[in-house]
């Protein structure tokens, strides 16, 4: 399966299976992206969980598209526009060695699967020797998954939504969950236990995340039954309460914040289901925590 990762022939890295050839500069997929890596910031991020971020951070690689551009992204200005820098091989692995100079604790990788041949590229080039954070939306194929295995050390998936009709609505994919549900079992197969060094910092292991959204706390409910029936025990979710509406989002119900009833009923649920992990403060919920994409780290 590597060999297809590197492969230049149709795309099929993710389950949109657009099937088109992509160019080094250009795409008519999904992701609208060519095959060469473009990346929007590489910097110490040191907003994420606390075993992920540490006391250094971790050095985040933020790449431009995306294979599910949410209608309510947060990343509006990298997802959907595709704002960045394209890197050679060269210069995407000088930005894993740059980050890791710095000092940071690991580096991640965030929305990467339509550009995992640049990105084995680059590896080739130089591999960092801090542990990489595979940080994805959870929509991915199996297959590419398993093509990951002693590549990625951390994988941080989202697990957004069970039901088909509300992921169309939000995510324009109603089999959402019927590839994240099994990609994520295979994460966790591959992982296999949480291991934490001595300052409780994942080292390799599956960490999941799940954003509670306004009117959504039912298929919240839904997310956390399924980690708790059908993932190994103790599996760490990071139940996440900083949904902040944006304006490019149009869908009825989503211009608000989360109440705090809705939160409540999520966090009860996630005691009761006795699920491991961390429940985010109110706070969370500010558009101060989205960096700038500014280019930061990206070059030289």
């Amino acid at each position: 399966m590597e060999d297809q990762l590197r492969s230049e022939g149709p795309c099929l890295l993710c389950p949109r299976g657009c099937g088109v050839l992509r160019s080094p500069q250009a795409g008519d997929g999904f992701c609208g992206m060519g095959s060469q890596a473009v990346v929007a910031r590489a910097a110490p991020h040191y907003w994420e969980e606390p075993c992920i971020s540490g006391t250094r951070g971790t050095g985040a690689v933020f790449f431009s598209g995306c294979t599910l551009k949410c209608c309510y992204c947060q990343n509006w200005e990298i997802s959907h526009e595709g704002k960045g820098e394209r890197l050679s091989a060269r210069a995407l692995a000088d930005c894993f060695k740059r980050l890791e100079d710095q000092g940071v604790h690991s580096i991640s990788l965030i929305t990467a699967t339509h550009f995992l041949s640049a990105i084995l590229d680059a590896f080739a080039l130089y591999k960092p020797s801090v542990p990489i954070v595979y940080n994805t939306g959870g929509y991915e194929r199996v297959e590419v998954v398993r093509a990951l295995k002693g590549i990625v050390d951390v994988w941080l998936p989202d697990i957004k939504l069970v039901g088909p009709r509300l992921s169309q609505l939000l995510l324009g994919c109603p089999d959402y969950f019927a590839f994240a549900a099994p990609a994520i079992k295979a994460m966790c197969q591959i992982s296999g236990p949480a291991q934490y060094d001595d300052q409780g910092l994942m080292r390799r292991g599956t960490l999941l995340r799940h954003l509670i959204i306004p009117g959504c706390v039912t298929d919240t409910l839904q997310v956390l039954r399924f980690v708790a029936e059908e993932l190994p025990p103790g599996t760490p979710l990071s139940l996440m309460h900083q949904y902040t509406p944006i304006l490019q989002c149009h869908v009825p119900g989503l211009d608000r914040r989360l109440r705090d009833s809705e939160y409540a009923r999520a966090l009860e649920a996630f005691h009761a289901l006795e699920l491991s992990g961390y429940a985010q403060e109110e706070d969370s919920a500010d558009p101060a925590y989205t960096p700038p994409f500014d280019g930061t780290g990206v070059k030289n």
